[in-house]
């Protein structure tokens, strides 16, 4: 039998990555030290963070 898939990730989650990228496009997203973000994958970190922070449905990192 094939296991049944589950969303990793809630939608509010989704919403947050959704706005860091926007934010990171426009050129105002800023990291932990201040520097302008300009990697897709550091964008989608920082929206996760954020998302993880307002309590949305995210995975915890890997350690």
């Amino acid at each position: 039998m094939a296991k049944k898939k589950t969303r990793k990730y809630g939608p509010k989650a989704a919403e947050s990555v959704k706005s860091a990228m926007h934010r990171k496009k426009k050129g105002t997203l800023k990291s932990g030290s201040g520097e302008k973000v300009t990697s897709r994958k550091q964008a989608i970190a920082i929206g996760l963070s954020e998302a993880r922070k307002k309590g949305a449905k995210v995975p915890r990192k890997k350690k």
